[in-house]
């Protein structure tokens, strides 16, 4: 195994070892550093900024030097394999889609990082996985509920599933518990209202939620 596949191995174990990434779409880019140091205040240590933030990719640039050690900056909503290579170029570690795209696989590879496909349908699941996904990420969740997660794995055990969708602080253990590998949350661990008005202890409670529920669920 090379040095490349060796750190893309790693950046896997950790998002795993985390167990919660927090998908940001904000509507203020100037907020992002202070969403940043609440989740991590509450134990949350990695971060999917979406190419829907404006400035997206120079967000990236911009805050990527400054992360801590053990903090993974990754880029969501990825597409196409040219965003792919802009956003690793900025620092980001991971990429997540919300769509299966081999090319955008084959890209994330080419540079060293994870990719996360955005899948549905088991057989999706198992192409992606078969197309070299680190991690499929199983959208949208909020239909399906955490016992999709079981019954996809009972008969493909070897896929890494990460649901993004209908993940809250309450139910994030009940993913875990059915066999995921990580959840991913937005607006439930994100809450808008609360950045919007720099209520950040609320964001910082609903990390911590987040990671005691992981935690918990893991611990039996």
């Amino acid at each position: 195994m090379n040095k490349v596949m060796l750190d893309r191995s790693a950046t896997v174990r950790q998002i795993e070892q985390i167990g919660i990434v927090a998908v940001i779409r904000l509507r203020d880019p100037g907020k992002l550093r202070a969403v940043v140091d609440a989740i991590m205040a509450g134990g949350v240590r990695a971060l999917e900024v979406t190419m829907t933030v404006p400035g997206a990719i120079e967000l990236i640039r911009g805050l990527a030097p400054t992360l801590p050690e053990g903090f993974l900056l990754g880029a969501g909503t990825v597409i196409d394999p040219e965003t792919a290579r802009a956003v690793v170029d900025a620092g980001a570690q991971f990429v997540i889609s919300p769509v299966f795209r081999r090319s955008v696989i084959e890209a994330c590879h080419a540079c060293g990082v994870p990719a996360a496909p955005g899948c549905f349908t088991p057989t999706e699941i198992l192409e992606a996985h078969d197309a070299g996904a680190d991690i499929v990420k199983v959208f949208p969740a909020t239909a399906l509920g955490p016992q999709y997660i079981k019954d996809v794995r009972a008969p493909l055990p070897q896929v890494k599933l990460m649901p993004t969708g209908g993940v809250t602080p309450d139910n994030a253990g009940d993913w875990i518990r059915a066999g995921a590998v990580a959840v991913a949350a937005g607006s439930s661990l994100l809450d808008a209202s609360a950045i919007e008005s720099g209520r950040y202890d609320v964001i910082t409670a609903n990390a911590r939620k987040f990671v005691d529920n992981v935690k918990a669920a893991r611990a039996k």
